[in-house]
């Protein structure tokens, strides 16, 4: 085992702190990473906090990790030493059953391994996330991250991309769609700038107007607000798509009324409570609601190589380990814009 600093929480709700963490030697598919970046999702604060349950303490959170190759297993052959190299919300999966062998390995039907809070496929070895200064991982699972995208603000690619650039994928978003994106956050100002990448119109729906310029700059033609409920009117059936990427709970059947027939809308935000969905808020239209996670590695990897073609990353703050708590405060107030990184470099502090 190879000692590793890091910062975690040791139990659910603690406050994180530093603490030292055991990695697995390097087998011979494994590369190591020096994490040099980390981002900071709304997740790792539902995790470190157990609100999801079934937290495994002491945890260090973290799956938007971008690292340098500083050593490889014999056989690795995808990377060599001094890549820039990625890893996402997963650092295994069987590999053998009917999703793994066709590229889906996020819905591995013997449980992927997550990057954190989980284990190896072993079932025994702890995995720890991308709060701490190296990994070792499978070559497998790590993504190339292209010469041209800068390291810092490409780590949230590795989940708040993929989360919203695997639905529209998935649906098929082409030049001439009009997509609307429920909520600018995280989540939601990427799904902005690759809708608009992929040549759609895209309408931005949200409870405030406050966030109106930025909307427009990322690239969105409308905004809207949806408070007064006039929204609704306004814009009903005429969506083809829409990315709702809200985390506390709100109406779906409003939102369902807004496309067009068998339009699509695909749910990324996860609200803590049930929602209630009336039957007719899909049948009339034959409108379809679809949930979506992470992408698998192959989707996950086309997505860094579109960000590079199209020279899209986060909107970041860059920041300390040591600011990690109050930063967790601050998501929580959505007082960022939009997606907290960690300059892993402050480990050495």
């Amino acid at each position: 085992m190879q000692k590793s600093q890091a910062w975690g929480v040791p139990a659910a709700g603690k406050p994180l702190a530093p603490m030292t963490i055991d990695r697995r030697e390097p087998g011979p598919h494994d590369v190591v990473l020096d994490i040099m970046f980390c981002g900071v999702c709304h997740s790792d604060i539902h995790q470190a906090r157990d609100e999801w349950s079934g937290g495994v303490f002491p945890m260090v959170p973290g799956h938007e990790i971008v690292g340098r190759v500083s050593r490889l297993g014999a056989e690795v052959s995808k990377f060599k030493v001094g890549d820039i190299a990625g890893v996402g919300c997963m650092v295994d999966s069987c590999r053998t059953c009917a999703p793994c062998t066709e590229n889906l390995e996020q819905f591995c039907q013997k449980g992927m391994a997550g990057t954190y809070n989980s284990t190896e496929m072993d079932r025994k070895t702890r995995t720890y996330g991308g709060y701490s200064s190296r990994l070792v991982v499978d070559e497998r699972f790590a993504l190339r991250v292209p010469a041209g995208l800068d390291p810092a603000a490409a780590a949230p690619l590795l989940c708040a991309g993929i989360t919203t650039y695997s639905p529209l994928r998935q649906v098929g978003c082409k030049p001439g769609d009009h997509v609307g994106v429920v909520g600018l956050g995280g989540l939601g100002h990427m799904a902005v700038k690759l809708a608009v990448s992929m040549g759609a119109k895209v309408t931005v729906l949200s409870t405030s107007g406050g966030k109106e310029a930025d909307a427009r700059r990322l690239g969105a033609t409308d905004f809207v607000v949806t408070k007064d409920g006039s929204a609704f009117q306004q814009l009903a059936g005429k969506l083809d798509l829409i990315i709702d990427t809200v985390s506390a709970p709100h109406d779906y059947n409003a939102y369902l009324g807004l496309l067009r027939p068998r339009g699509t809308m695909a749910i990324v935000g996860a609200p803590a409570t049930a929602t209630p969905l009336h039957p007719f808020s899909l049948i009339l239209g034959g409108r379809r609601l679809l949930g979506s996670v992470i992408g698998g590695i192959a989707e996950t990897q086309e997505m860094l190589d579109h960000c590079a073609k199209h020279g899209i990353v986060s909107d970041i703050e860059l920041i300390p380990i040591q600011k990690i708590n109050e930063a967790y405060e601050r998501v929580l107030k959505s007082d960022v814009r939009y997606r907290f990184v960690i300059d892993m470099a402050s480990l050495e502090s």
